[in-house]
């Protein structure tokens, strides 16, 4: 069983155009509405890799107020997800990404999820618990960013409540307060790696030295992703990179979720980390040729392309 767990899920508007203009009146070639945020994607992805191999997955989410809410829970319940939600009286987040056809430009528009009380937080946790504490759990992913105001050790409160190999998806001071637990995998991208090192990551070199940083608090492995570009793993003293396949990308958003949770379905059956990775990247690649994220149709072959070497250099 894989337990996902985070608190800032979003209801995303799609919208297709033929040219994204600024200033102008944009009229939209199609728009799609569908549940998403990376907790969502994951428990989506999760749920959609089960019909290829069984691997048991149920998702804890937060969920606001409001029309949203109720779309939200719709749309998971007809794609067969596995959720339990904790709600919140502060109204559901909004999000829309823009696709710009004529350029591939992929625009996005973030609502933070607004603050959640004291007692919500608290019943998150109390929630998470009782999942966590169920026999049959052998990986817990937590990701995404914490609601406004939620302290950062948030996610560390959650980690003490589980002994269950864990996979962190989240970046900055919460990703650093939670390596004290000593997790298994944490996956951030470069971005996310720079903003929680707290600094510009110029070349490869920067990375493996921040990597080898979170390895060293805590992190068993730390994985990084790049976009389209190459993958970046360590472990001890073993370092390994990944070059994913070239693909014609439909909507990108969503990619690095489901690349964690192919990562995390394939751990779960047992598979060696290299492998794992692959399997990540396959599910990565499959989601950027769909339009709606985390809607995977497998099954996933590794491309020739994605191969792992052993890399070079000091850390």
């Amino acid at each position: 069983m894989i337990l996902v767990a985070g608190l800032t899920p979003a209801w995303q508007q799609i919208a297709v155009l033929d040219r994204l203009q600024t200033g102008e009146v944009n009229r939209a070639r199609e728009v799609h509405w569908c549940a998403s945020g990376k907790v969502l994607n994951l428990g989506l992805a999760l749920t959609q890799l089960k019909s290829q191999v069984l691997v048991a997955s149920r998702t804890l989410s937060l969920i606001g107020s409001g029309p949203a809410n109720v779309a939200l829970r719709h749309d998971m319940q007809q794609l067969g997800v596995d959720v339990r939600w904790v709600a919140a009286t502060a109204p559901q987040r909004v999000c829309t990404t823009l696709l710009d056809r004529q350029s591939g430009s992929t625009t996005e528009i973030v609502e933070n999820f607004p603050p959640a009380t004291q007692q919500e937080l608290d019943a998150f946790v109390t929630a998470f618990a009782e999942e966590a504490a169920q026999p049959n759990v052998q990986f817990v992913v937590l990701t995404g960013s914490l609601p406004q105001g939620a302290p950062s050790d948030f996610y560390l409160t959650l980690l003490e409540q589980t002994d269950a190999k864990t996979i962190l998806d989240f970046r900055g001071p919460e990703l650093l307060a939670a390596l004290a637990r000593k997790p298994f995998l944490v996956k951030p991208n470069r971005e996310e790696l720079g903003h929680t090192v707290g600094r510009v990551l110029v070349d490869d070199v920067d990375v493996w030295q921040a990597m080898a940083e979170l390895n060293s608090l805590g992190a068993e492995w730390v994985v990084v992703t790049n976009g389209p570009g190459e993958i970046f793993a360590t472990h001890d003293d073993e370092r390994l990179r990944f070059m994913p396949p070239t693909v014609e990308v439909v909507n990108p958003i969503g990619c690095g979720d489901c690349f964690t949770a192919g990562l995390a379905w394939s751990l779960h059956q047992g598979h060696a980390m290299r492998r794992a990775i692959q399997i990540g990247i396959a599910a990565s690649a499959e989601n950027a040729t769909q339009l709606l994220p985390a809607r995977l149709v497998g099954p996933f072959e590794i491309d020739a392309s994605c191969h792992s070497s052993n890399s070079t250099g000091t850390r």
